[in-house]
């Protein structure tokens, strides 16, 4: 037992090495790469399917000229879900629990968008600053709190990726805890446990992907 449960947090060294390295590489080497032939197995043809309907959902919203992003947005996409459901399995590290993980892909990618807008649309960048029809007492002070929303953004983007799989995890590893604390003296109440348990870890897997879909998802908006 831990003395500690944010200690399943920590990145684990193996021989000196952290095995973040490897936790980060990992999906790159499970997914599959598509071939050139017409007719592919089972696995490489839903891997194609799903990354389609991914790529059609998530420009549905999204003019012609940021078509061009479908690539990095579908991987981005594919190495989040592939992290966050290889972080449920036992005996295993999840990437996207560290605050800084989360960060470094969200401020890139955040002020990549700010900086093509500011270049290609930059009346309309600026004008998301200030509402249309707002009073003129209430410009500069608008003005101000957009531009702090504009960069908090990032940080609420990391934070929400990184707190929910976080709370995830320790909710799993407390029932479980009771569970098999409570398997000697009372069985009943252990096997209710381990029932809600086995619920939470559907909710968990549910989590995963819904996080990653939604990280991308608010990036891309």
């Amino acid at each position: 037992m831990m003395a500690n449960l944010f200690d399943q947090f920590m990145s684990p060294t193996y021989l000196g090495m952290p095995l973040i390295v490897f936790a980060l590489g990992l999906p790159w080497i499970l997914w599959p790469s598509p071939s050139t032939r017409w007719l592919n197995n089972r696995l490489i043809t839903l891997q194609s399917w799903f990354l389609n309907r991914f790529t059609q959902q998530l420009l549905l919203p999204i003019n012609t000229g940021g078509h061009k992003w479908a690539l990095i947005l579908a991987s981005l996409m594919a190495f989040l879900l592939s992290m966050n459901l290889l972080g449920l399995l036992p005996y295993t590290f999840t990437p996207t629990t560290q605050l800084s993980l989360n960060m470094g892909l969200a401020v890139p990618f955040w002020l990549a968008t700010v900086i093509i807008g500011m270049r290609n649309q930059p009346t309309a960048a600026l004008g998301h600053l200030l509402p249309e029809g707002t009073p003129t007492p209430l410009i500069p002070v608008l003005i101000v709190i957009e531009t702090i929303s504009l960069f908090i953004r990032p940080l609420a983007l990391g934070v929400r990726l990184t707190a929910n799989l976080t709370a995830g995890h320790l909710l799993i590893q407390l029932i479980a805890t009771a569970a098999f604390t409570l398997m000697t003296t009372m069985t009943t109440v252990a096997l209710l446990t381990t029932s809600i348990l086995f619920l939470l870890t559907l909710l968990e897997i549910a989590v995963a992907m819904i996080q990653a879909y939604v990280f991308v998802l608010l990036l891309s908006l």
